[in-house]
Order: C-alpha cells, then structure tokens, then sequence
C-alpha cells in the first residue's frame, strides 16, 4: 500500500519531467565559427605544419586564403559564417599541389558545421 501512494505523489513530478515545452526558444552564441579547418602534414609526419604552406578555399567566384590563428598547433581556418561547396587548394615550395574534391558546407539554426580536413602533402 505504500508503494502505491509513493507511486501517486510522484505521479504529477514524473509527468511534468516528460512534459514537452511549447516554448522550442533557441539560444545561440555570438560567436563566428569557421566552415573550414584545416591541418596540413608533409608527406608521412603526423605533425602539422603552416610554415610556407598556403591554404585557399574557392566556392565560384568566392575565394579565401585561410589564415592560421595558433602557429603552435598550426589549423588554417576560414569561411566564418559561409555556406557553400569549397574546393580547398593547399600548396608549399618543393610540394606537388593538393586540390580537394568539393567540400559542403551547410548550416544549423544558428550557425555553419564545420568541417575538419587533415591534408598531407607529397613532395616533388
């Protein structure tokens, strides 16, 4: 008997935990966030490099050189906020050039979903 009057006073808790607002607000942060990410290697290393590499994400007439923010651990990030279908192109002295296949780039209610690309590069 007393399983059943715990039962009905946390009847009314347990429904109201699984009652689904009609209130669906959806707050989002003020920050920019980059479509594209990415790390370059050379060839076999499994360490990133930015030094003399360059980075450029086209999308038709769009065209970005991604810039890198920590030479520490060295991420070219860019299309903040952009939506799009990217060809990236990585280049560097002494490396055969990369040229990505597209790359899409869509987006949430508030902002882009980034995509992680690891590109390494082979030498002449």
């Amino acid at each position: 008997m007393k399983k059943i009057i715990l039962l009905l006073c946390f009847a009314p808790l347990l429904l109201a935990s699984t009652c689904n607002d009609d209130d669906e607000t959806i707050f989002c942060t003020t920050e920019a966030v980059a479509a594209l990410n990415v790390t370059v290697r050379l060839g076999n290393s499994t360490t990133p490099t930015s030094d003399g590499v360059t980075v450029v994400a086209t999308d038709g007439n769009y065209s970005e050189t991604l810039q890198v923010i920590n030479t520490t651990n060295p991420i070219f990030i860019g299309a903040f906020e952009r939506q799009g279908n990217y060809t990236i192109t990585v280049s560097k002295e002494g490396y055969q050039t990369f040229t990505s296949g597209v790359i899409s780039i869509t987006r949430d209610e508030c902002h882009v979903i980034p995509k992680l690309i690891d590109v390494a590069l082979v030498a002449n």
